[in-house]
């Protein structure tokens, strides 16, 4: 068994290759060590062919994760490619690090790397999504992998029919290891619908008085700034805003971390030039009181974090902000779903946002009958039965401190 960790460490374990290094260089039947190494350009005309969005795994959100973002840098790639030289294009992409790294499990396999996002799925070429999957397979088996463990992944869509559809040509077939429904916006449908069917008339009121005495302090204004040349003071509004409640005494919020700032800095900035990120916000006067980031991948927005002002916190000042987002994003003809990328149950997103996407995480076998499988698919159910409860203590025993 150590020999074949071993295997699988190698490859991902070595020095990080440049960011500088030309895409042709790249072996392309290989596991590359770095996602540094895929072309930015061919990443980015991937991204405009993707079969199903990913705003996490775009290349100026995903490479700034790498670059500094806290426990989330030195992501390696699995990638597939059609034609040769400079006419050859990127037909699929999964960030990817060691099952090891993860969780903490011996076994060699790979796993989605965490983008800061809660969402894995595969890019994939729209027209050639099946061949894609097959080829990053190939890969990961080179890599010494026995499997392929895809976290956070939505589980109804075109990405994961395409996984399916791959493994079934191997006759094997995907695992699904723990999923769960969480909040979701049909930005297709009338947004006083939506909310009136959501919160009811009572509860719909009952907000029109908050916002009223909201308004006490000043006029109610939400701005959405998405010029490249305003993001930046846009965002130290929210790193501001979130830095100053809970997160900041859990010690999650993006500013406590010089690395987790320094990503968050680059990201939206790179992806504002690219029309793919916008930072919402809500002001009573000339004070902010709520703030958000949005990305955008093709038809999909989602969003990301919010930051509130707490000494507001009896007047639902994010319940407020997100009311705003509903509106926003249900005007926008691009926009056909909206992705929270909350946890489950989430107490302020849920109650709004009826709608709900299955994501979980899924084994992908690399190769039939392979014994090692079940003990990795094994040993990460016992993992999650161990953890739940203490998870679960861990929730309660915060939730206690915060409110005495």
């Amino acid at each position: 068994m150590a020999d074949i960790v071993n295997s699988l460490m190698t490859p991902l374990g070595g020095v990080r290759a440049a960011s500088t290094a030309p895409t042709r260089h790249i072996d392309r039947t290989t596991m590359q060590p770095s996602i540094t190494m895929i072309g930015e350009r061919h990443w980015r005309q991937l991204s405009t062919r993707a079969i199903e969005p990913n705003g996490y795994f775009l290349p100026d959100w995903a490479l700034a994760v790498d670059a500094s973002a806290r426990d989330r840098t030195g992501m390696a790639a699995l990638s597939s490619w059609r034609g040769e030289g400079e006419t050859s294009e990127l037909t699929g992409l999964i960030p990817v690090i060691q099952l090891r790294r993860a969780f903490g499990i011996l076994f060699p396999a790979l796993v989605t790397a965490d983008p800061y996002g809660t969402l894995g799925t595969p890019l994939l070429d729209r027209d050639h999504a099946v061949e894609s999957v097959l080829q990053m397979m190939a890969q990961a088996r080179h890599a010494g992998a026995h499997a392929l463990i895809l976290r956070d992944t939505a589980l109804d869509g075109p990405a994961m029919a395409a996984v399916t559809a791959a493994l079934a040509r191997k006759k094997l077939a995907p695992t699904i290891l723990q999923s769960h429904d969480r909040a979701c916006l049909d930005a297709t449908r009338d947004p006083e619908d939506i909310l009136r069917d959501a919160l009811g008339a009572k509860k719909l009121k009952d907000l029109r008085r908050l916002r009223n005495r909201l308004a006490d302090h000043g006029e109610i204004a939400f701005k959405v700034v998405r010029r490249p040349d305003e993001i930046a003071a846009a965002l130290d509004l929210f790193l501001d805003l979130e830095a100053s409640g809970w997160k900041a005494k859990r010690g999650t919020a993006l500013k406590l971390h010089g690395g987790d700032a320094a990503f968050i800095r680059r990201a939206t900035a790179a992806l504002a030039a690219q029309g793919q990120c916008e930072i919402v916000t809500l002001h009573a006067g000339v004070t902010p009181i709520a703030a958000g980031i949005i990305l955008r991948h093709l038809d999909r927005a989602f969003y990301f974090k919010l930051g509130v002002d707490e000494t507001f916190a009896k007047l639902s000042p994010g319940v407020q902000l997100t009311l705003d987002v509903t509106r926003y994003l249900c005007a926008d003809p691009t926009i056909a779903m909206v992705d929270s990328t909350a946890a489950p149950g989430h107490p302020m997103i849920d109650p709004i946002w009826r709608g709900r996407l299955a994501i979980g995480d899924v084994l992908v076998p690399l190769r039939r009958f392979d014994p090692i499988v079940p003990m990795i698919a094994g040993t990460l159910s016992l993992r999650r039965i161990i953890r739940e409860p203490l998870r679960r203590v861990v929730h309660f025993v915060r939730k206690h401190k915060e409110k005495s």
